[in-house]
């Protein structure tokens, strides 16, 4: 790629109210991040907001020095070398700083997730899945959390694992695992959105949970709370079309209940690698669509003022499938879309997980 052109990339990515659905919908209409970039403020004021706060140049070229020195390299969605079954999410990261061996994101991946303060026969049990699955030529990826993150990394750190952090790549969390966190980037792969230097703020766990979740063929659940991270890892991989698995606990530990939920729920039970290996071995990652940013593709029609009032009053505070604007409006969804991609631009639009949007 150009220098140039990774420059206009990441200066869009990281440009206010750019998210991943936004950045891929404005390289797909635009063709070319620089067009995107001078197209901003006209499609903030359509939206109703003030033009978003563009990156400055020199602060990207800072970070990309940065990156270097830390040894770390981009990958851009689109280029070859980014994860193809990551690229088949609608919200697909536009870039990843990674640190290792970007080859073991090719192979078969598997999730493996869990509670922080995971009882100990579940660190064991994690920890011997993840050995299995590494013998068995299998990538784990899991988040570096404490307890069953930290217990999948070390059963296959010999044999190809990732782990997927939540804060720059320089940053270690939790403070413990900073020797393990270092062992991936030379062994295995070391996974980062953010830029580096940034710290590991609860918001960001949700974006790492759904890399997790994409960089995978299913995702296995070993303990876990009902209302837990683990369970939103499991959740995404489910609306991506990927196997939700768990491992089953004793309904007297609080811990275990979100499993057994998910197995009630239809997730398929695990009790040994095999059991993993024979419900992803059936999909073929290679049976994949072509990823969602197409360079050069020709601007739909913009909409007219009648048609934004239209979209604009079908939103309120309450998160609405895009689907469900589009039956309502009767317009074409390339209009909805665009009408919302002004709305997100211009400050006035929260995107929500499963395509569903709302007013900011």
């Amino acid at each position: 790629m150009a220098e140039d052109a990774r420059e206009d990339r990441l200066r869009l990515i990281r440009s206010a109210n750019v998210g991943p659905v936004t950045y891929a919908q404005l390289i797909a209409r635009f063709g070319g991040a620089a067009a995107a970039l001078e197209a901003l403020p006209m499609l903030a004021a359509r939206g109703g907001g003030r033009a978003p706060q563009i990156a400055d140049r020199d602060l990207v070229l800072r970070e990309i020095a940065r990156v270097e020195r830390l040894g770390a390299r981009y990958l851009f969605l689109g280029d070859p070398g980014y994860p193809a079954l990551l690229a088949e999410l609608d919200s697909a990261p536009p870039v990843l700083i990674v640190r290792g061996d970007g080859g073991i994101a090719a192979r078969s991946c598997v999730a493996m997730v869990g509670a922080r303060n995971a009882s100990a026969a579940a660190c064991r049990f994690a920890r011997q899945l993840a050995h299995a699955l590494g013998e068995a030529g299998v990538t784990v990826v899991s988040g570096l959390a404490r307890g069953i993150d930290t217990a999948a990394h070390a059963g296959s750190i010999g044999t190809g694992t990732i782990g997927v952090i939540a804060s720059g790549i320089d940053r270690a969390f939790p403070p413990e695992n900073r020797e393990l966190q270092e062992r991936i980037a030379q062994d295995g792969l070391l996974v980062a959105e953010q830029p580096p230097g940034t710290e590991p703020l609860a918001r960001f766990f949700p974006s790492r949970n759904r890399i997790i979740a994409g960089l995978c063929l299913g995702t296995v659940v070993v303990e876990a709370a009902p209302r837990s991270g683990s369970l939103i890892t499991a959740r995404i991989a489910a609306e991506a079309g990927r196997e939700v698995m768990a491992v089953p606990g004793s309904p007297l530990d609080p811990r275990a209940q979100g499993c057994n939920l998910l197995i009630r729920e239809g997730a398929t039970l695990v009790q040994s690698a095999d059991d993993i290996l024979e419900a992803v071995r059936p999909i073929d990652p290679r049976a994949l669509r072509a990823p969602p940013v197409a360079f050069g593709a020709a601007p739909p029609a913009d909409p007219g003022d009648a048609e934004r009032a239209a979209v604009a009053a079908l939103l309120g505070p309450v998160p609405v499938a895009i689907d469900e604007l589009i039956r309502q409006s009767g317009l074409p969804p390339a209009v909805v879309q665009t009408v919302l991609l002004e709305l997100e631009l211009g400050g006035r639009l929260e995107r929500h997980a499963g395509g569903r949007v709302s007013l900011g």
